[in-house]
């Protein structure tokens, strides 16, 4: 694999400024328009004072926007080919296809680059199947993975043993935060969840109950946003006795049977807050029951679905990501490292947390 012989170097020597006009112009002590004679040799431009200019060009190593493209086409074609694996969670809704159309735009940036892109899906949560899937990647040659799957021994190891066969991992969407992996794409999950208990404790009484649902608790992201979400209530002075968590596994048929039977058993539900995607059997759960409008609900993400029933006021808020980037920007980062040696910084998590109700979808 030639291009891991860049891999490891580091993110180089910081550079300066690159040389524009203006620096050769003051350089050589004339005007702009001078420099520009002689980048474009054009006659009316004393011999001492082109020389002096060609001197300042030499010196301030400066180049015109054609050697520039010049030398970035010459770079390109010195890249070796590069076979990169992408590895998906069986999730599907939204997720699904905003990230597999940022996997499409990195594909389309990195064409340049001669960069093939082998992508692959879990059909379940088991962690062996991961590790089989990537085992089958790496039998394809691929030599860096951008992966998304649950937080487990056995996937940070295999990670980790990746790291060692020179197969670099960046995680998105879900990390693996104790494996070797390189960095962590996705959302600060632990801010986003705080801010969920911000909205859910303005809009129920200081002595309300609450269901808070998570999807899979061996996700990162599900956990951290729980986490999150359960510290911020705890310091807004709502108890842990007074916060329900229920695991749902992101199935329809499991959360509607969850929120039914905790409003049943709990009438002063005052809002359900969830970590998880399958937000249609809540909604459907809390209609059934009567309660629309009376229990507060508190979600993720921006699908059509959501949409949908935050104008119809099934759902009081959602709090987005941006899924796109998280397709994207792996396969990015991935290509830089093996091709340019740059290291990118361990957590590349986005900084902007949109809060959207039904006023503010679009």
């Amino acid at each position: 694999m030639p291009s891991m012989q860049r891999w490891g170097g580091g993110k180089g020597a910081a550079m300066g400024k690159r040389p524009t006009i203006q620096s050769v112009a003051e350089r050589a002590g004339v005007s702009r328009g001078t420099v520009d004679r002689v980048l474009n040799n054009r006659s009316y431009v004393k011999t001492e004072i082109r020389e002096r200019v060609l001197e300042a060009i030499r010196e301030t190593g400066y180049m015109t926007p054609r050697e520039i493209h010049r030398q970035a086409v010459e770079m390109e074609e010195s890249f070796p080919p590069l076979k990169l694996g992408v590895l998906l969670p069986n999730w599907t809704d939204y997720f699904r296809p905003e990230v597999l159309r940022g996997i499409a735009a990195a594909e389309e940036e990195l064409r340049a680059f001669s960069v093939e892109v082998v992508l692959d899906e879990c059909q379940t949560d088991e962690p062996g199947e991961a590790v089989r899937l990537l085992d089958a990647m790496v039998g394809q040659g691929v030599q860096g993975i951008a992966l998304c799957a649950i937080n487990d021994l056995t996937l940070e190891a295999k990670a980790s043993a990746l790291a060692d066969q020179g197969i670099p991992v960046v995680t998105f969407n879900s990390d693996l935060p104790d494996s070797r992996r390189v960095c962590f794409v996705g959302q600060n999950y632990n801010k986003s969840g705080r801010i969920a208990a911000e909205l859910v404790s303005k809009c129920i009484p200081r002595l309300g109950q609450v269901l808070a649902m998570c999807g899979n608790l061996e996700f990162n992201g599900h956990r951290r946003r729980l986490d999150g979400f359960c510290e911020r209530m705890h310091e807004l002075g709502f108890p842990s006795s007074q916060i329900e968590i229920a695991e749902t596994f992101n199935d329809y048929h499991v959360t509607r049977r969850k929120v039914a039977d905790t409003l049943a058993r709990m009438p002063g539900l005052a809002a359900i807050y969830m970590a998880n995607q399958s937000i249609a059997g809540c909604a459907e759960a809390v209609e059934a029951a009567g309660k629309r409008g009376q229990v507060r609900v508190v979600v993720h993400d921006l699908s059509e679905q959501t949409r949908t029933l935050l104008a119809n006021g099934g759902v009081d808020f959602t709090i987005s990501q941006d899924f796109f980037r998280q397709g994207r920007l792996p396969l990015l980062l991935l290509r830089e490292l093996l091709h340019l040696g740059r290291v990118p910084e361990p957590d590349q998590t986005a900084t902007s947390i949109s809060v959207i109700c039904s006023q503010n979808m679009d």
